[in-house]
């Protein structure tokens, strides 16, 4: 048993960063708070008669991530006993973590709660591609599978130091590149394709029904990407410096771009444009912060502006229903990030030098992913569907998910004695493009 005088004494012998340690747990309250501002982002898109079902599957998220990562995940993506494939069992429950003082600069648990910050996002991501249509059964062991499955044995690969064989090989992902927004981004694509369209899509009638919801929310998760990139770095360090103010370049750029291109095309610049322009470039710095300069931050946030643009426009021409645009932004955002990391990063910022042989390093990291994620994803959404279902019944999605799930309101209204919903008062949608 390990005493309070035998852990003063290894604290002593540590070679702890009280500042590190400080501006580690900060970044992590910032990463946090950015899954209620993914609720809020999403919910706002929707119609409001499913607004309360996309806010619960995130918060949902934010619980049961928790606890599948204390569990197992952790110990699978950093137990450090295992293979290039598997992190191992050491810290199953977080065994060996309460008391391991270790002689790092920070104590191991901050790394844990740290990277459960991120363990709990990535999953809440792929409930925009389902939105308004999945079964909260069925969602409620897909996220908790998908994690333990496909999150933890990627997060292996790519961040466990010298163990992960991703990272071993040398591909660069700073932040999740690969590891959140691609990987969150393909099993959306596979989502939507397995459970199918919502009833009467692409007709008319699918618009966001509070904006300012989504406003509010992309605010939250701006300021908490901060956190996000510049964590990373783990340490209060120039490199977090640097990450922090390339993350904030490239989503001022992607924002504006997004609605010069939106102006051009349309006529008008909307605030759903600005909105969805800074998430994108957000997800393409993710996998750079790390390795770039401020010109390559304008470079990336540039290229996401516009790509991701016109990518969420193939939904309706592949006819696929990705119900918040997951695919347009966050898989592709990603991949476009995670190859111009491998072409222009700077080995004064990363200590790895960019061009063609890493940007091939990149690629190969990235179609590891995407196989990974699009195979696995499959398996589980196969399974669940063929045994419990995966889609709500026709009934369900037509009264509205908030009460047919949930026995809710988003919104009511008292008139004259009587209570009215919003969803009679409030036509709305669900794409981040306004289809």
């Amino acid at each position: 048993m390990v005493t309070a005088t035998d852990r003063e004494l290894m604290m002593e012998e540590a070679l702890w960063n009280p500042g590190d340690i400080a501006w580690m747990l900060t970044a992590t309250a910032f990463v946090l708070f950015m899954t209620p501002g993914l609720a809020l982002f999403y919910g706002g898109m929707v119609r409001s008669k499913n607004v309360l079902s996309v806010l619960m599957q995130n918060f949902w998220c934010m619980g049961i991530i928790t606890i599948v990562w204390i569990v197992a995940g952790y110990s699978i993506a950093f137990g450090g006993g295992g293979s290039p494939f598997l992190g191992g069992v050491d810290h199953l429950f977080l065994n060996g973590i309460a008391v391991d003082y270790g002689s790092a600069h920070l104590p191991e648990a901050v790394n844990v709660v740290f990277q459960l910050a991120f363990a709990v996002i990535t999953p809440a991501l792929i409930t925009g591609a389902f939105a308004e249509r999945m079964k909260f059964s069925a969602f409620a062991i897909f996220v908790a599978v998908w994690s333990l499955l496909v999150y933890s044995p990627l997060a292996h690969w790519v961040w466990d130091v010298g163990n992960g064989f991703l990272n071993k090989w040398g591909v660069l992902d700073f932040a999740g590149g690969t590891v959140i927004h691609v990987n969150a981004g393909v099993a959306a694509l596979v989502a939507a394709i397995i459970i199918g369209k919502r009833k009467g899509w692409p007709k008319p009638g699918f618009r966001p029904h509070n904006l300012t919801m989504t406003l509010l929310g992309t605010g939250i998760l701006w300021f908490g990407w901060m956190g996000f990139n510049a964590g990373s770095a783990g340490s209060a360090s120039p490199q977090a410096v640097n990450a922090f103010l390339v993350t904030q370049v490239s989503a001022a750029t992607g924002a504006v771009v997004w609605a010069i291109v939106e102006w051009i095309k349309d006529g008008k610049p909307t605030t759903l444009g600005v909105a969805s322009g800074g998430v994108a470039a957000l997800v393409g710095i993710t996998p750079a912060a790390g390795f770039v300069d401020v010109q390559s931050a304008l470079i990336i946030g540039a290229t996401c502006g516009v790509l991701c643009y016109f990518a969420i426009g193939l939904k309706s021409k592949l006819g696929y229903d990705d119900s918040l645009d997951v695919v347009g932004v966050h898989m592709v955002g990603g991949i476009i990030g995670g190859l111009l990391t491998g072409l222009l990063a700077d080995a004064a910022i990363g200590g790895t030098a960019g061009g063609l042989a890493q940007m091939g390093k990149q690629a190969v990291g990235l179609g590891v992913g995407i196989v990974w994620s699009a195979v696995l994803t499959t398996i589980i959404l196969l399974a669940i569907k063929y045994t419990i279902g995966l889609r709500v019944t026709e009934e369900d999605e037509e009264r509205g998910l908030d009460l047919s799930l949930h026995s809710e309101e988003g919104y009511s209204f008292a008139e004259l004695g009587a209570t009215s919903t919003a969803s009679s008062l409030v036509t709305s949608s669900t794409s981040t493009s306004g289809g």
